[in-house]
């Protein structure tokens, strides 16, 4: 029996529409703590509008966002991410000329006397990374480095955040099988770590792989959701 204070995060009846579509019709999505929901469904039946609601992007036209058992309004990505939840998009938002460092700690950089303290940028980015298990140099480049491996410093970015939550939008559409076998051990780490992920992909092996729960959206309403233990690949097509 599952209880309410089991979840880190209750979407309830959301909805929202765009002039005349109806993009989300009453969903509802629940997320337990250390957990891997997987949000799966066609091009168009609502994933990533679910998500820019939690993310602050948009604003729902009705419903409710409970989290940590607390209601809460997300106007803003700046309140999402000071909530906790954090989102690394399928289009990385980077400026490839700045270091590392820089990139993950983009507007909340340390000052002394109103000058970058670079040493104390580089600590923490360092102390990150190694909380993490990914290694760059926070001091090179950020376009000395692969897409893959510019994906996971935005990983690295949104926990920079304190983040408890991180939502993962089509992250292995760009990667080689091994490059998704790496990012799938960087997932099961959170997990150990009890951050809660919602990892967005069309691509079987991905929910197989890390997922622990499936929730499947079509034509803006939830279709069905369960554990994958107990599922096979026709069941969720």
């Amino acid at each position: 029996m599952q209880h309410m204070d089991d979840y880190v995060l209750e979407m309830q009846n959301i909805s929202k529409s765009f002039g005349g579509v109806h993009a989300l019709k009453g969903v509802d999505l629940n997320l337990k703590k250390g957990e891997v929901l997987c949000l799966v469904g066609e091009n168009g039946a609502g994933k990533s509008t679910l998500m820019k609601i939690l993310s602050g992007v948009l604003h729902p036209d009705a419903g409710e966002i409970r989290y940590k058992g607390e209601s809460v309004s997300v106007k803003n990505p700046s309140e999402a991410y000071r909530l906790g939840i954090s989102i690394v998009h399928q289009e990385l938002i980077q400026i490839p000329s700045m270091s590392v460092a820089e990139n993950i700690y983009l507007g909340r950089y340390d000052t002394r006397a109103g000058v970058i303290d670079f040493k104390k940028l580089y600590a923490r980015t360092e102390q990150l990374m190694r909380d993490l298990g990914i290694y760059f140099d926070p001091e090179s480049r950020l376009d000395s480095y692969s897409v893959a491996q510019r994906q996971l410093i935005e990983i690295v970015k949104a926990l920079s955040y304190n983040s408890s939550i991180i939502i993962f939008d089509e992250p292995t559409a760009a990667l080689t099988t091994e490059e998704s076998e790496h990012l799938y051990g960087i997932i099961k780490r959170l997990k150990e770590n009890n951050y809660s992920v919602i990892f967005i992909s069309h691509r079987m092996d991905d929910i197989f792989a890390v997922g622990d729960r499936v929730l499947c959206l079509k034509d803006g309403e939830v279709s069905g959701t369960a554990d994958v233990k107990d599922l096979t690949v026709p069941d969720i097509v």
